[in-house]
């Protein structure tokens, strides 16, 4: 049940007709929604068994029958597609990103926005997902590898840092602010648990903070999304409208969204204009969780800059040996080393001497005393590779590699395995055996 404090507040703000509607809404069950992985392909037959129906908004997300656990299924691990509530796939869709741009996820963790982000750039141009919190950006760093997403680099440092490193650097920015989560309420009873009349305040000066920061690293001409998954006028309306009337060269832009509703600026107190162009998505209005989302527009139309990122490393020789004998591709970029670890860093990738960097691209593997040894991020890259060996999702054999078992196989030295056509990571054949090089903390039990 929501906090009193709450419920008191949207009472007075939507008045008893729309409130009961709304209160009546958290009786309601929910529709849990994911989002396909374009970057990995749809194996045969998914649709049907999760029950998958359109999410209206976004082209790949969908609605799927509570009663089935996509989440267990070796296509999860695959990366076929993302677990997302259908709310959260409004502001990367809104940002209006196109292959070949420069792209900031500002607030990125756990990584489902980024990800959504990445399968828009389809590897061309560069997303920048970066995370505060070290333990939260491990888990997008994660989450951004299932998916397959290999232009991206991956940081975990203060927005402000970011601000001053990367002025007027990006076509586009989506910040998903840390907020009170009071949109998520039927989801979370952590988020019940921690509210406050305080916690709200507090968000809202974090979030303009935040806010500013990222206005520093758009380009003249480029967009920004600004989204939280909570209800309080302060931190939406409230926070874009003080940002609005300090930054004159940025306004709300006309979006065409007909499945949201408009912002409310009736809600907070000497409002900028255009905030009725902000959107809000109510749980008693459409078939998700509560959001709110402003696209801004900075005025004017500047190029970006280059980035020197120094000069590419020589391909290894084991690296193009194993990459000969394997027939296996590699996205556009350069080669270098990162550590012990040889990465393929994006095409346009920044210098990163002075950044807690977690993922600076692709990683490819390591070279060890003479030899090559591939990494489990390339392998799920992987869309085409003559070393393979597929199985049903469902056979043993899947079952087996995802425990870290070995598996019975003719194959012979580094090959790729496969559920429905869908890369999973690598295995080595020697007589008559497949030795499992699934990573040993994703290992686990399929019952």
């Amino acid at each position: 049940m929501p906090p009193k404090g709450f419920c008191a507040r949207m009472a007075a703000l939507l008045g008893p007709a729309e409130y009961d509607a709304f209160a009546a809404s958290w009786e309601r069950p929910r529709l849990p929604s994911l989002r396909l992985n374009p970057l990995k392909g749809c194996p045969p037959g998914l649709r049907e068994r999760f029950g998958l129906t359109p999410v209206p908004w976004t082209a790949d997300g969908f609605y799927f029958d509570p009663a089935v656990r996509p989440g267990l299924s070796p296509w999860h691990d695959a990366g076929a597609y993302y677990l997302q509530e259908a709310s959260a796939m409004a502001p990367a869709t809104l940002l209006d990103v196109r292959p070949g741009m420069r792209v900031l996820d500002l607030c990125a963790a756990p990584g489902g926005k980024s990800a959504q982000l990445a399968a828009m750039l389809d590897g061309r141009g560069l997303l920048v997902s970066n995370e505060i919190d070290p333990k939260r950006a491990a888990v997008l760093s994660r989450n951004l590898e299932r998916m397959a997403a290999a232009n991206v680099l991956v940081l975990n440092e203060h927005p402000a840092k970011l601000a001053e490193r990367f002025p007027a650097a990006f076509d586009r920015v989506l910040v998903d602010a840390p907020c009170s989560g009071e949109g998520m309420f039927r989801k979370e009873e952590a988020a019940v648990a921690g509210w406050s009349e305080e916690q709200v305040a507090a968000c809202a000066r974090r979030q303009r903070e935040i806010l500013e920061s990222a206005a520093a690293m758009l380009r003249p001409g480029g967009r920004l999304v600004y989204s939280t998954c909570t209800f309080a006028p302060e931190e939406n309306e409230g926070v874009v409208s003080v940002f609005l009337l300090a930054h004159p060269d940025f306004s709300v832009a006309a979006v065409d969204a007909p499945w949201f509703s408009p912002g409310r600026p009736d809600w907070v107190s000497g409002p900028a204009p255009g905030l009725e162009r902000t959107f809000r998505l109510w749980p008693h209005k459409l078939v998700g969780e509560g959001h709110f989302a402003a696209v801004l527009q900075r005025a004017g139309d500047e190029p970006l800059l280059g980035w020197d990122s120094g000069r590419p490393a020589p391909e290894p020789a084991e690296l193009r040996d194993f990459r000969a004998a394997l027939g296996l591709p590699l996205p556009p970029g350069q080669i270098f080393s990162f550590g012990k670890t040889l990465w393929l860093a994006p095409e346009g990738l920044p210098p990163l001497r002075g950044l807690k960097v977690l993922r600076p691209g692709l990683e490819l593997g390591e070279v060890r005393k003479g030899r090559f040894e591939p990494a489990h991020a390339w392998a799920l890259w992987l869309r085409d590779c003559p070393a393979a060996v597929s199985y049903p999702d469902d056979s043993p054999e899947i079952a087996a590699y995802l425990s870290g078992a070995p598996i019975p196989g003719e194959a012979r030295g580094w090959t790729l395995v496969l559920a429905d056509g869908l890369s999973l990571g690598w295995c080595k054949g020697s007589g008559g055996t497949l030795k499992n090089h699934y990573p040993k903390g994703l290992r686990r039990v399929i019952r």
